[in-house]
Parts: structure tokens; sequence; C-alpha cells
């Protein structure tokens, strides 16, 4: 049944049931759209559609330019490459988790991620973007968490009393560490996988997948630690 070619029909009958209750839903309720805007009020927090609200939370924790853009277009590109990236035979034409546990793990902890963004946008956000749980006071502006935030590389610069631009070498140094060290762990000890994807695949497909190791692991350094940005650059910070 979950095979070609009745996983078609299935699919089909599954896409005709969903508009279906998308057209009924449509027809019974209106669109959750908010008052009509006013000129004399600006709303407080400005949200996105839900849909963007993960692109929204990714602006609290990244670059605007990684957030808004960067990072949106690795998402595409990396869905564009995984066909070519993924040579596994088995599971083709049918629904196989047995035979494909790390791309069914990877692909829907990437899934996971976006959605959590979503949620936190949507039911953790209050006044001025502060962070407020749901037995908060919402009504109550928080001190601004960017007051207390700082850059590791003045971090480095006050406890280790060195000049700049070697704090700075040095956070290219560990964000360069971070990669290397994801690159290498499976080269040397799953050598079988390296040797199956070859050496353009393997590397395209570690520097997606440690990117989207990057996004959480920042997210909870900057929560953690209060600390801004990992590295800084003339061109982007991270």
């Amino acid at each position: 049944m979950f095979t070609w070619p009745h996983l078609v029909y299935v699919e089909f009958l599954a896409m005709l049931a969903s508009t279906v209750v998308l057209i009924v839903l449509s027809l019974l309720s209106g669109a959750p759209l908010e008052e009509a805007a006013s000129a004399d009020t600006t709303p407080n927090p400005m949200k996105a559609p839900w849909y963007f609200l993960g692109l929204q939370e990714l602006l609290v924790f990244f670059d605007p330019w990684l957030a808004g853009v960067v990072l949106p277009g690795l998402i595409i590109v990396g869905l564009m490459v995984i066909p070519y990236i993924d040579i596994n035979p088995k599971g083709i034409g049918q629904y196989n988790y047995t035979d494909r546990k790390f791309a069914v793990l990877t692909f829907c902890y990437g899934l996971a991620l976006w959605y959590i963004f979503i949620v936190v946008g949507v039911y953790l956000r209050g006044l001025d973007w502060g962070w407020y749980w749901p037995w908060d006071n919402w009504k109550l502006h928080k001190e601004a968490a960017a007051v207390s935030l700082i850059d590791l590389e003045i971090i480095m610069m006050q406890g280790l009393g060195i000049a700049q631009s070697t704090a700075n070498l040095l956070t290219y140094l560990i964000t360069g560490a971070f990669y290397a060290i994801g690159f290498t762990i499976p080269f040397l000890f799953f050598r079988k996988f390296y040797d199956a994807l070859g050496f353009v695949r393997y590397n395209l497909m570690m520097f997606f997948f440690m990117t989207m190791m990057l996004v959480p692991l920042k997210v909870m350094i900057r929560l953690m630690f209060n600390i801004k940005y990992l590295l800084i650059t003339p061109w982007f910070k991270i």
C-alpha cells in the first residue's frame, strides 16, 4: 500500500480531503486578521504573520543580513541539494525509516527547529519583544535584554587582557574549530559514511548540517550567557 504506484493514490486522496477541509473552514470562519491599523497607535509588539515569525525570532539572535537572507537562502538551497546528496537507493518510492535514519532524523530536526521558533514568537514574545512566560503579567514592561548583552570578543579582551585584534582572531579560530570538528569526527569514526558520499557530497552535507547545528547552539549561548555575537566580521556577525 505504501509503495509505488499505490502510494500515489493514497496521497492524491489525502490531498483532496485536505482541500475539502480547507474550503469548509474558509466558509465557516473568517481570516484571523487584526483590527484596522490606526495612525495614532503602534502595536507592541509588532509581530509578523505566524508563518514569518520564525524569521522574526531569528533576528533576535543573528545579524539581520544572516537571519533575513543567508539562513533562509541556505534552507532553500539545502532542500534543493538533498536529492543530489542522498545516494541511498533503499527506500525509494516508499516511506522507509529503517534504511534512512540519518536523513529522516535530520529533516525532522530541521523542521521541528523551524516550528519551535514560530511557537516562541507566537506564544512567548510580549512587549518590546521580551520573553514572557504564560504566567507572567504581559502588561508590564521588562528590562530590555539587549542592555546586558556583550560580544564574545569583548569578554576575551576583558577576561584575558588581550588586544582587540587578538580577541577577534580567537573568535575566528573558535568558529573555524566548530566547523572543523564537525567535519572531522564523521570522517574519522564513520569512514564508510564518507566513502559512500565521496568528497564533494560529504563536504556539502556537513556544511549544511553543521550550520543547522550552529543555529540552536547560538540561541542557547545567547540565552544562557548573554553573549550577543560570537564572531564579528566586516561583512556579517554571528
